[in-house]
């Protein structure tokens, strides 16, 4: 009965994790934006989007990222033969991936919150699509089992990304037209 309470703890905070990492990257792009507005309107929106951004990085992402880890340990703890499967061992790569990408993150945080940044609010947009296409690999591999499945997986999800870059260009094409 242990085992699925971790495991219900697991899955709740990878999603309040994923949910702190789709929006710390979407107050990126306020910020980013906000660099580029008028003094007058910086004083305003800087100080409010930094807040925003520190709140969210600190109480919600960075927490649930550690108890993510925490709690997945302790899942695997009751099962740990499946660390020799294929798919688990593809699916904790993605994982690092994921916490490699958290990182970046924090970097980025770091460079916003001192007003020091020189990525795009288009990059940032396709920076964001990252997670995305992280999730849809872990919860595939987990819920599939099958690395087989994952190549077609991978093929599904380089789709998903290509999908995903031409309505990031189709929306900056009609946002600048606005």
């Amino acid at each position: 009965m242990a085992f699925e309470y971790i495991k219900a703890l697991h899955i709740i905070f990878i999603v309040t994790w994923f949910a702190g990492l789709f929006y710390i990257v979407r107050l990126f792009i306020y910020q980013r934006e906000c660099l580029d507005r008028p003094q007058s309107e910086q004083s305003i929106l800087k100080p409010q989007l930094d807040l925003m951004a520190y709140r969210l990085w600190y109480i919600i992402t960075w927490p649930s990222a550690i108890l993510t880890l925490i709690f997945g340990i302790w899942v695997l703890s009751y099962r740990w033969g499946y660390l020799e499967m294929p798919f688990m061992q593809a699916k904790l790569g993605f994982v690092a991936l994921l916490y490699a990408y958290h990182f970046a993150c924090h970097t980025i945080f770091k460079k916003l919150q001192q007003g020091n940044f020189s990525w795009s609010s288009s990059q940032l947009r396709m920076w964001n699509e990252a997670s995305t296409l992280l999730l849809f690999a872990i919860v595939f591999l987990i819920v599939v089992k099958n690395l087989l499945s994952m190549v077609w997986g991978i093929v599904g999800l380089i789709g998903l990304g290509l999908l995903m870059m031409m309505g990031i260009r189709l929306y900056k094409t009609i946002r600048e037209r606005n």
